[in-house]
This record gives C-alpha cells, structure tokens and sequence, in this order.
C-alpha cells in the first residue's frame, strides 16, 4: 500500500506546477472567428500568431460598412475600434488583441463585451517586433460602451 508521505506530495505539486501551462494549452480552446479587410496584411500575421499560440482561428472577408456595422452591433465603441474583429465564446476581440489577454478573459469570464486594442500599436501582436514596441493597452470593452484598461504593455 503506498503512502503518501510530505515529499511526495511536494515532488508531486512540483511536477504539476511544471506541467499545468502546457496542459492548460492542450485543453479545448473555443474556436475565434475573425472578419477582416482581405487586403490587410497585418491582420493576417495577428491570426497567425494567435495560431501558432493554440487558438483555432477561422477567418472570413468584409469590407468597408459591413465590418463596421458588425463591430457597432457586436457594442465596440467608435474610439475602441480597429482593423479587424474576432468573435470567441460569447466575446469580441477588437484589434491586435494579445493572445495571453484572450486566455485570461476567456478565464474570468467578466460581464462585458470583449477586449480591444485601438489604433494598431506598433509592436502588438501582428504590428511588428515585440522587442521594439511602443507603449498600449488592452480595453476591457463593459456593455453600455464604458471601458477600462484590462492589461497595459510598457514600450520595448
């Protein structure tokens, strides 16, 4: 019969410790969907890194009115919005959102519309190098259109 003794139980914390990030990217992740100008670069490379982290992304094309009539209906503030929107779990995802924010939003799951990253700064995910970025945040969009800074990224 084993027993558990005081070492096994840190050797075992330990070696869950160690694992929990990896086993918490394995796990079923809801898919986002992305509405996107075709012609936009930028948007392109944000899906692929959100990819390359573990979400399954599909995308689909829109143009000019019809994208901004889908974020003015999905409750994203004029001053919140940016080049592409993405819907995942019941939240909007507006802008170069990272993808850490998205994990932690879908987490706590707060009463709100989503997140946004307005003005695609440079150095967000998909807007180029991370190690040259410029300073932003991340807005936690609340039904009503108030907004709050959800997480803040320093410059480079």
């Amino acid at each position: 019969m084993s027993r558990l003794t005081r070492r096994s139980l840190i050797l075992g914390a330990a070696s869950l410790s160690v694992a929990a990030p990896h086993l918490a990217r394995t796990g079923a992740m809801p898919t986002l969907h992305v509405l996107k100008d075709p012609n936009c670069g930028c948007c392109e490379a944000w899906v692929r890194i959100l990819r390359s982290d573990g979400f399954e992304v599909t995308t689909e094309n829109s143009l000019g009115t019809a994208l901004i009539r889908h974020k003015m209906a999905a409750g994203i503030p004029q001053a919140m919005m940016s080049c592409h929107t993405g819907d995942i779990d019941g939240y909007v995802i507006e802008g170069h959102v990272p993808s850490a924010d998205i994990r932690r939003l879908l987490a706590e799951r707060p009463q709100a519309v989503g997140l946004a990253v307005p003005d695609m700064p440079y150095g967000s995910p998909g807007m180029g190098p991370e190690d040259r970025r410029e300073a932003y945040d991340v807005f936690l969009i609340h039904h009503g259109g108030r907004t709050e800074v959800f997480t803040s990224y320093a410059a480079a």
